[in-house]
């Protein structure tokens, strides 16, 4: 039998998925963006007025910008994020980094930081709104991508384990202020890409306690945090405050096997909060029922497989680590949006990655995912992404300089040579 000629790609996976759940949004959000309300005639049902105001027609001209920033930078090379950081303040990455930390600061600032919902978690820019926090989540992967695989510190000591973690919890404490989701969604990911790069269990064992201690401070710090760890605990006692968590179990209740249909949902028309953001999970499943639930989270796990085949295929640590990182970063925020959707988790302000209505998150998600996409299409060998501090002395034959990401081959390597 002839092989055929066609042969799907993984970055051609990865695309399928990204437009798949950008066009679910699309779709979603039109539909959740109905209304009622009280005419001459009666109380009616309709869409909102079309206009820039629309939400639908916002999810458009974002859904289509994302895109082709997913496009753009699929097509630069990911290995340009590496080269000619031997100088510090030259690194790339780092200025990412510091530009993300420094926007986050100044959205704490009154009159600065932009204030919705009883939150100052925006920044204008002029002709749109863009949210630090969606900044600092690629920031930090971007940093530990680079800085697990340069090593230009000894990570194997304690000290130096200590000083990778001093950025990632400055960054989080900026965070945490204002969207305790969002920080804790970062610590996760920080969290496990420091396992895939290998650093000993001991030093996160160390670190995870104080960790958790700090984030139960901060829950019980705000009395809002407080009254959702009880409202999820049962809703019911008390139905103001489990109001969302009500809502959202009556729309999966309703939605059944089959859903009742594109636009046939009651819970959004005034019911159910945040319906086109937060909960739009909860649309989608009482609109596509368990099919639709079903395909959400298959389409999730198709970025989860593209990641996993190129982590298994690259050859530079760093490639490596940064497609986890991102696919991380993105389906661990799907997890916990469709977790909260369904009540197993407390509620948390995280939106449905690509599908949400948004804006600049959309975008950087999309930006985000581009880095993934180049990282399947580029190949470099292990010597290519290598990033030698600048040392007075040659380290000795027997020391590795760059870390074992996750491939199996790539240690059977290193422990011939060792």
């Amino acid at each position: 039998m002839d092989v055929s000629i066609y042969h799907l790609r993984s970055r051609d996976v990865l695309t399928l998925c990204v437009l798949s759940l950008l066009l679910m949004g699309v779709l979603m959000v039109q539909s959740a963006s109905m209304h009622v309300h009280q005419d001459a005639g009666g109380t009616t049902m309709d869409l909102h007025k079309w206009g820039w105001t629309d939400p639908g027609l916002k999810q458009i001209f974002f859904a289509a910008v994302a895109m082709i920033t997913f496009l753009i930078v699929g097509k630069i090379d990911y290995m340009g994020l590496m080269r000619g950081t031997n100088t510090t303040w030259r690194n790339p990455i780092l200025w990412c980094f510091a530009i993300a930390s420094f926007m986050c600061l100044a959205v704490l600032i009154p009159h600065v930081g932009i204030e919705k919902n009883g939150a100052r978690r925006w920044l204008s820019l002029g002709i749109c709104q863009v949210q630090p926090s969606e900044l600092a989540k690629w920031a930090v992967v971007l940093f530990l991508a680079w800085w697990l695989t340069a090593r230009p510190v000894d990570l194997n000591k304690f000290s130096r384990f200590l000083l990778t973690l001093v950025p990632i919890a400055a960054i989080c404490l900026l965070v945490v202020i204002q969207d305790f989701g969002t920080a804790a969604l970062i610590g996760v990911c920080a969290i496990a890409m420091l396992l895939i790069g290998r650093v000993k269990w001991w030093h996160l064992l160390l670190v995870i306690p104080p960790a958790l201690g700090a984030a139960v401070w901060f829950v019980a710090h705000k009395e809002y945090r407080l009254r959702r760890m009880t409202a999820f605990m049962d809703p019911y006692a008390n139905p103001k405050e489990g109001y969302h968590i009500i809502q959202s179990l009556l729309s999966f209740a309703t939605g059944g096997l089959t859903g009742k249909g594109l636009g046939n949902g009651i819970q959004k028309l005034g019911y159910l909060p945040e319906d086109t953001t937060d909960f739009i999970f909860s649309v989608i499943c009482e609109e596509l029922g368990l099919f639709g639930a079903l395909l959400t989270a298959a389409l999730y796990l198709g970025i989860i497989y593209v990641a996993w085949q190129t982590i298994k295929q690259k050859r530079d640590s760093f490639g490596r680590m940064l497609a986890f990182g991102v696919a991380t970063m993105v389906c661990l925020q799907a997890a916990i949006n469709m977790a909260v959707a369904t009540v197993s988790v407390p509620t948390k302000g995280l939106s449905l990655p690509l599908i949400s209505a948004g804006g600049s998150g959309l975008v950087i998600t999309c930006a985000a995912l581009g880095l993934l996409y180049s990282v399947c299409r580029y190949e470099h060998e292990e010597e290519s992404a290598t990033i030698q501090p600048t040392m007075k002395k040659p380290r000795p034959p027997h020391k590795r300089t760059l870390p074992n990401v996750v491939t199996e081959n790539v240690w059977q390597e290193w422990t011939v040579q060792s």
